[in-house]
């Protein structure tokens, strides 16, 4: 394993325990409020921002892996070549479309900070998680750059059975 598939392994595991911590966070507050009446304070925030968060780092694990749900209609009925072409053309699309939403994330964040947003309990900013949300993001135009770079020089790199047809 080279140092870019520890990067991608390492996006992968920041992504899952992200979902473990929102599943920690709804279980921990199911349980509390049903056998205890008492709710974590700000629990309603933090579950809200850390779901935020989730899907922002979600979307870098399954971008670089293509692990999302694809309808391959017309790419089962073409050749290796144009099998090769729809792979490189929709991973471009995508690169330009999370880094155009990465841009505008980003001013989210900065407005966040800028309005001194706060949970409604604890009166914590919210803006570092925006921030870490916005990582996600930056990590999603990173992985889909490097999928991108490898379907092109290199597509048996890359772990997905699209890039598994030979080049012609």
């Amino acid at each position: 394993m080279n140092a870019m598939d520890s990067f991608i392994a390492g996006i992968e595991w920041i992504a899952a325990g992200f979902v473990g911590l929102v599943a920690a966070d709804i279980f921990i507050s199911v349980m509390l409020r049903y056998f205890f009446s008492y709710s974590i304070p700000d629990g309603y925030d933090f579950g809200r921002l850390f779901l935020g968060i989730l899907i922002f780092w979600g979307i870098a694990a399954t971008s670089y892996r293509g692990a999302h749900i694809t309808v391959d209609l017309v790419w089962e009925s073409v050749g290796p070549r144009l099998k090769r072409f729809i792979d490189v053309f929709a991973t471009l699309v995508l690169l330009l479309v999370v880094t155009v939403q990465t841009i505008m994330l980003f001013d989210k964040v900065a407005q966040t900070k800028a309005q001194n947003v706060l949970t409604y309990d604890l009166q914590i900013p919210t803006w570092p998680f925006f921030l870490v949300a916005w990582l996600g993001d930056v990590a999603a135009v990173l992985l889909i750059a490097v999928r991108t770079f490898r379907l092109v020089f290199n597509p048996k790199s890359v772990n997905e059975e699209h890039s598994t047809a030979p080049v012609e």
